[in-house]
């Protein structure tokens, strides 16, 4: 265990993951594969949705200039903590030094609260366009869909830069080990010797900062979506609307559902050998289930994906 000494304290500085070393070998070998497997397909799904919206002309819209930059969050999200997990298990690297924990956990916090505002911003492009179609085009224009998605960057980095920083000016002087697979902020600051009651405070007011707000919009988005729905007399533009919604909608429980579970349940002694498993949900579930919710449940991305593979060979364009 690596140390300096300052004053009357001794200060780690690095850290070790467990992972999932406190479970059978065999037990580990599975769920590593799992890992990889699920790693490959989020960075394949996510990566093909990026080039589709950038390479096909009727994708070039505001919601799927969004969903490009979703895409491009989750395929960064899981590549913060994933292949180190994988590293650390194949070569037996379980070591993190101090700074590279608290840029993991720094980034990872950051992305999070991205992805959570880009869900709203989602939402609240879908209200705009099913309850004002007219000025739906006016409204979001170029400029504030870019506008949108530098605010949401900003507000991430800024939100999650001053909890890193409170977090990891805390004193470590042991034990250096964290039992989780990335350098996550509560999981870390368990270790501190010091009372920080205070800073777990703050972390849950963060948390609250940056997920309730994109939250409560993209209850607000949806609400009267359901209402602009329940007012249409044609089946089929219901079926139509509902159809448009439906991905983000299971989206968003998804990654909602698995965060609000992980962060607002009661913690005790015994919950980080669990926490590090609900980490699983939000971490690697939800970014290899968003790009097969958005391809397998959208005609438009499996068209895209058509007219760009023909494009490509030299072949002739199916008729649409």
């Amino acid at each position: 265990m690596k140390a300096w000494v300052t004053g009357n304290h001794t200060s780690l500085t690095s850290f070790i993951l467990l992972g999932f070393s406190d479970l059978p070998m065999h037990i580990q070998w599975s769920l590593n594969w799992i890992l990889l497997c699920a790693y490959l397909g989020t960075i394949t799904g996510n990566m093909l949705i990026m080039i589709l919206v950038t390479l096909d002309s009727c994708l070039q819209n505001p919601m799927y200039f969004f969903l490009r930059n979703l895409s491009f969050v989750e395929v960064c999200f899981i590549s913060i903590t994933i292949p180190r997990a994988l590293v650390s298990f194949i070569f037996r690297m379980s070591m993190i030094s101090f700074v590279g924990c608290a840029v993991q956990t720094f980034l990872f916090s950051s992305l999070g609260v991205s992805e959570c505002l880009f869900l709203g911003i989602m939402a609240y492009d879908r209200y705009l366009a099913i309850c004002y179609p007219l000025r739906y085009i006016a409204i979001m224009t170029p400029r504030v869909c870019v506008t949108l998605v530098t605010a949401s960057w900003l507000w991430g980095i800024m939100l999650s830069l001053g909890q890193t920083i409170f977090v990891f000016s805390w004193p470590y002087c042991g034990p250096n080990i964290i039992n989780h697979f990335f350098c996550d902020m509560p999981a870390v600051l368990s270790l501190a010797c010091a009372d920080t009651f205070s800073n777990h405070i703050s972390i849950f007011v963060a948390y609250v900062v940056g997920g309730l707000f994109p939250l409560l919009l993209i209850m607000f988005s949806y609400i009267h979506i359901i209402s602009a729905i329940l007012k249409m007399n044609s089946v089929v533009g219901r079926k139509k609307v509902f159809s448009t919604c439906s991905s983000h909608l299971l989206s968003v429980s998804i990654f909602y559902g698995s965060t609000m579970f992980m962060h607002l349940r009661v913690h005790s002694d015994h919950s980080q050998g669990q926490d590090k498993m609900y980490s699983l949900l939000y971490s690697v579930v939800a970014p290899l289930l968003n790009p097969v919710i958005y391809t397998l449940r959208n005609k438009e991305i499996k068209g895209a994906f058509g007219r760009v593979i023909c494009k490509k060979l030299f072949l002739p364009e199916p008729n649409s």
